[in-house]
């Protein structure tokens, strides 16, 4: 407590930041995610203490898409245990979002020969195109291909957004890859859909909740059908960390010489300044 009285700026990654940390936190002037996910900061906190919040966003990109490959590849290839399994190429993957993480799936699925499908509401028809990939209208469109990967942070319209109804859609050998917060997912009808789709897999980099009855009801399919990592691990790599951290303080840095707020996740009042500008006496 008395450390976190004495801080001007936080960098944190997994930890928990909200209005019980920042009444600690007097002096605290900005806390960086170094990552792109941010739901384990509380922004209406921040904001009402006129803390600037930010992240890191496309610093863990490729880190995220290759394990998004790795998953799939190990899925694709039954766990390699020396059976036939089939290949990537001319498969259809669509993307849900199409942020820094989703397009650097994208880049991956086109040097596999894939074709690429993307949704994102706050992204142009033109830019999608622009990328190489083909805008869908909407949600449900995205789940007439055979994999689909979330890439959309948690808010709560996304909270448990992909259901049964979706997953029911996909085609024979649809596959949800998920590297988004595990909420994202409506668990419990991932289970369902595991009973009724001898075909359907999931893979995700976060072990759900109900792992253990999944693996009850996919027995020896376990780990074929669906692939979880032991803890969130996308962004988990010596570059992916490195590049969060640095960019993290260089945005602090910014913040507290120049006032810069790029990647200020709780915009201010517009009455009141954009951002803060202290200086360290």
């Amino acid at each position: 407590c008395s450390r976190l009285l004495q801080l001007l700026a936080m960098i944190i990654r997994s930890d928990i930041v909200d209005k019980s940390v920042l009444d600690k936190a007097a002096k605290l002037k900005i806390v960086v995610c170094a990552g792109a996910g941010f739901d384990n900061i509380d922004l209406t906190a921040c904001t009402e203490k006129r803390i600037v919040a930010m992240n890191t966003p496309g610093q863990n990109a490729n880190a995220v898409a290759e394990l998004v490959f790795g998953m799939m590849l190990r899925s694709a290839r039954n766990n390699y245990d020396g059976t036939s399994g089939f290949e990537l190429v001319n498969r259809e993957l669509a993307l849900y979002g199409f942020g820094a993480v989703a397009r650097a799936v994208h880049k991956l699925a086109q040097a596999f020969g894939m074709r690429t499908f993307a949704y994102d509401p706050f992204i142009s028809k033109e830019a999608i195109e622009a990328a190489g990939a083909t805008p869908v209208a909407s949600i449900p469109e995205l789940f007439t291909h055979q994999y689909v990967s979330l890439h959309v942070p948690l808010t709560p319209e996304t909270s448990e957004s992909i259901n049964k109804s979706l997953l029911l859609k996909m085609p024979r050998g649809g596959t949800l890859i998920s590297t988004a917060r595990h909420e994202v997912v409506h668990e419990g009808e991932i289970l369902e859909v595991f009973k009724e789709r001898p075909d359907f897999c999931y893979l995700s980099d976060v072990c759900p909740k109900n792992a253990d009855a999944i693996k009850n009801v996919l027995g020896d399919s376990y780990m074929k059908r669906a692939i979880f990592t032991k803890k969130k691990m996308g962004a988990q790599t010596l570059e992916a960390n490195n590049n969060a951290g640095v960019a993290a303080a260089d945005q602090i840095i910014g913040f507290f010489e120049n006032g810069v707020t790029k990647f200020q996740l709780n915009p201010f009042p517009a009455e009141e300044p954009t951002a803060k500008r202290p200086r360290l006496s």
